[in-house]
C-alpha cells in the first residue's frame, strides 16, 4: 500500500500538479489537500481516488497556479465616470477654472475602475483536475504493482518454508507416540518391578496418548490454508484483509500443534513456523 505518483497539466488556464502518496493503513484514510478558494472539489477528487485505492492511508497533494491564467478583467463604471465628468464640469463653469477633464483625472477616483477575476466552471475545472489525477494515480499503482511483484515473491517464499516445517512436524508427531509408549514400559517395569506388563494396557495407554496428541487435522487445515493464499497472491482483486484473516487461522492451527507437542525437536519446529507466518502477516499490510 505504499506508493507514490504525480502528474501536471493545464485546465481552464490554470497550471496543477499533483502528487499522492500512501503508507499503509488498514482501512482506506484519504486526505485532499487543495488551495483554500477550491475546497468545493475536495469531496469529488476523494471519489476519484477511491475508485482506484481501497486501503491505506493516501495524502493528495494539489497545487493549483492561476498566475498565468490571464483572469483579470477591468470593469468601467460608465454611469460613476459621466457623473465624476459633469461634477468636474461644473466645478470649473462655477468657479472660472480652465480646462478641461481628461481620463487620467477621472482614475484618481475610487470605483470607476474595478478589478475581478473570472469566475471558473468548477464542474469544467473538477474535470481537468480528474484527469490529471488519474494519470498521477496510474503511475502511482505501476509502482504499487512493481513493489507487490517483490512481496509475492517474498511471501510465495515464506509459504513454501511452512509447507516444509509441517512436513517435519508430521513426521515428527508419530515418533513422539513411539517415545511415549517406551518411556511407559520403562516406568511401568520399574514400578511393577517386573519384565511381563499387559500389552493390552501399553496399546491402550499409547491411543489414549496419540489421540491427544495428533495433529492431521491441524496440517491438513494448514496446508488448506496455504493453497488459499496462493490463490490469493495470484488474484487481481484487492485481496489484503482476506490474507489478515487467513493469516489468524495459519497463527490458530501452528498453536495448537504447539500445545498437542511435547518434545524439543517439535517446540523448535513451531518456533520456526510461527516466525514465517509472522513475517507473512508483516508483509500483509503493504498488500492492499
Amino acid at each position: 500500500m505504499t506508493g507514490f505518483g504525480s502528474a501536471k497539466g493545464t485546465c481552464a488556464k490554470l497550471e496543477v500538479s499533483v502528487e499522492l502518496k500512501s503508507v499503509n493503513n488498514r482501512y482506506l484514510d484519504c486526505t485532499v489537500k487543495l488551495p483554500r478558494v477550491f475546497n468545493l472539489l475536495e469531496e469529488p477528487l476523494k471519489a476519484v481516488i477511491q475508485k482506484y485505492i481501497s486501503r491505506g492511508k493516501v495524502d493528495a497533494y494539489i497545487a493549483i497556479d492561476s498566475s498565468n491564467a490571464n483572469d483579470i478583467e477591468i470593469k468601467v463604471n460608465h454611469p460613476l465616470a459621466k457623473a465624476y465628468v459633469t461634477a468636474l464640469r461644473s466645478i470649473a463653469e462655477i468657479n472660472g477654472l480652465s480646462g478641461d477633464v481628461h481620463v487620467s483625472d477621472l482614475t484618481r477616483f475610487p470605483d470607476i475602475l474595478q478589478a475581478e477575476k473570472r469566475e471558473t466552471d468548477p464542474d469544467l475545472l473538477c474535470a481537468g483536475i480528474t484527469g490529471i489525477m488519474e494519470d498521477a494515480l496510474s503511475g502511482f499503482n505501476e509502482m504499487r504493482s512493481r513493489e507487490g511483484e517483490k512481496l509475492k515473491l517474498d511471501i510465495t517464499a515464506r509459504l513454501d518454508e511452512i509447507e516444509r516445517l509441517t512436513a517435519i512436524a508430521e513426521e515428527i508427531s508419530p515418533r513422539s507416540v513411539a517415545e511415549y509408549r517406551k518411556k511407559l514400559e520403562t516406568r511401568m517395569s520399574e514400578i511393577l518391578q517386573t519384565a511381563e506388563i499387559e500389552e493390552a494396557r501399553i496399546l491402550t495407554e499409547a491411543a489414549i496418548f496419540a489421540d491427544r496428541v495428533a495433529i492431521n487435522e491441524e496440517t491438513v487445515r494448514l496446508r488448506s490454508h496455504i493453497a488459499q493464499l496462493r490463490e490469493m497472491l495470484d488474484s487481481r482483486d484487492a485481496v489484503g484483509r482476506k490474507i489478515d484473516f487467513l493469516v489468524q487461522e495459519f497463527n490458530r492451527e501452528a498453536n495448537t500443534i504447539g500445545s498437542k507437542g511435547n518434545d524439543a525437536e517439535m517446540a523448535k519446529t513451531i518456533v520456526d513456523l510461527k516466525a514465517e507466518i509472522e513475517k507473512i502477516r508483516e508483509q500483509a499490510q503493504n498488500i492492499e
